[in-house]
């Protein structure tokens, strides 16, 4: 299943951008699903119909959904909702404030991305249009898994080595302790969403099947904030394969007191086009009329990609690379827009650590380079060079058996 994800700053379009480019993906024949992961929901708004939490079918081969969290919540976190309310309350909790307590942070986002691998795997479409949060919310979202990977494993070891084998010899010591005690179907609701949540980062990250796309206005703020967007989507390992400027204005006809405004615009998309280059930048018009409704999408969809395949890759190049020269191995992260000066790098056993302002990576090392510390980090055009010299873990496994033999 192909899955594009449409991101951008709040109020540049992209929900019209995402829905354009399902209604164009099920007319060359491609099952389509567009799904909305936007608490303000206003997918519903540009296809002119009201969506729910399942899919709605809009037309043939297109379905649209908006995610509702609460229902994802009830569905896969009742029973464990359930059990520490009680607990909540029988401490003096309030029922609300309770059941508030017992929804833990990132919850939302992270039912959404379950349902994203649930249609993975149903085979029900061919493409998966994410319509997604403003850039920060969306960042949140996709670096989700990596985030939550070191909790997912300290919970799921708590529970299969303490809470399981200690629930029914203490169930039995008395009514009060076994009151504490999580039921089955508790511990069975954690175990599947954890499970579930194994292989999202695989699936989003899959560069052969999964890419971002950029939307955003000619203007500095949207500028920059898609600059840090590209930063850390590709800090995370994400794709980007094009850049989408919406709501240009048409320099051929005179537009009054917006002829000001329109070379402002051309000024940056000039910036746009040198800044985010090799990228495709792709330049979407400003329209006289709301974009709403089939008929509407349709003709943007048509001025946005022509006779072009929306699910086409449209540019592709990894945004990590593992590369080896002789002696010397390097993890390159293209970073286009980071300031070096905001860069750390170390090393604790086979993890890389790459931070970057509120941002931090961790790269699973091979095991030939476990126990190195990496070399001086370099840029490179637009590249971060870190390199490990396989000469200096022959060094530390002689110095080591020498240690040996001394003692």
């Amino acid at each position: 299943m192909r899955i594009l994800t449409f991101t951008g700053k709040g109020g540049v379009g992209k929900t019209s951008v995402s829905a354009a480019t399902a209604v164009r993906l099920s007319q060359l024949g491609y099952r389509t699903l567009v799904l909305s992961t936007d608490p303000a929901h206003s997918l519903s708004d540009s296809f002119n119909l009201a969506l729910g939490a399942e899919p709605t079918k809009i037309k043939e081969n297109l379905h649209a959904i908006e995610v509702n969290p609460y229902v994802d919540l009830k569905e896969n976190w009742q029973s464990v909702q359930k059990f520490y309310t009680r607990i909540f309350m029988a401490q003096g909790v309030s029922g609300v404030v309770a059941d508030e307590m017992t929804i833990l942070p990132g919850m939302e986002e992270l039912f959404s991305l379950l349902r994203i691998k649930r249609y993975k795997a149903s085979g029900q479409y061919d493409v998966l249009v994410l319509d997604t949060a403003p850039t920060g919310e969306t960042l949140r979202l996709l670096s989700l898994p990596d985030t939550l990977a070191w909790g997912m494993k300290a919970v799921k070891n708590v529970t299969k080595y303490i809470v399981r084998p200690l629930s029914k010899p203490l169930s039995k010591m008395s009514d009060k302790i076994a009151s504490y005690i999580p039921p089955e179907e508790a511990l069975d609701s954690v175990d599947q969403v954890f499970d579930e949540l194994e292989g999202i980062r695989e699936i989003l990250t899959d560069n052969n099947t999964s890419t971002v796309r950029l939307v955003m206005n000619a203007e500095k703020m949207s500028i920059k904030e898609t600059m840090r967007a590209l930063t850390y989507l590709n800090l995370y390992g994400f794709k980007v394969d094009m850049v989408l400027v919406n709501r240009l204005l048409d320099t051929k006809e005179n537009s009054g007191y917006l002829e000001k405004w329109k070379s402002i615009q051309q000024k940056y998309l000039g910036e746009i086009e040198e800044g985010f280059s090799p990228l495709p930048v792709k330049k979407l018009r400003m329209y006289e009329q709301e974009i709403v409704g089939l008929k509407a999408l349709e003709l943007f969809a048509k001025d946005m990609y022509g006779d072009t395949d929306p699910s086409d890759m449209m540019y592709d190049e990894p945004p990590i690379k593992f590369v080896r020269n002789k002696d010397v191995y390097e993890v390159q992260l293209k970073l286009m827009f980071a300031n070096p000066v905001d860069i750390d790098v170390w090393v604790t056993g086979d993890e890389l650590f790459v931070h970057i302002g509120n941002q931090r990576k961790i790269i699973t090392l091979p095991i030939s380079l476990t126990g190195l510390e990496p070399g001086d980090a370099v840029f490179k055009d637009k590249w971060l060079h870190i390199p490990f010299d396989l000469n200096q873990h022959q060094q530390n496994r002689v110095h080591k058996e020498y240690n040996k033999t001394l003692n």
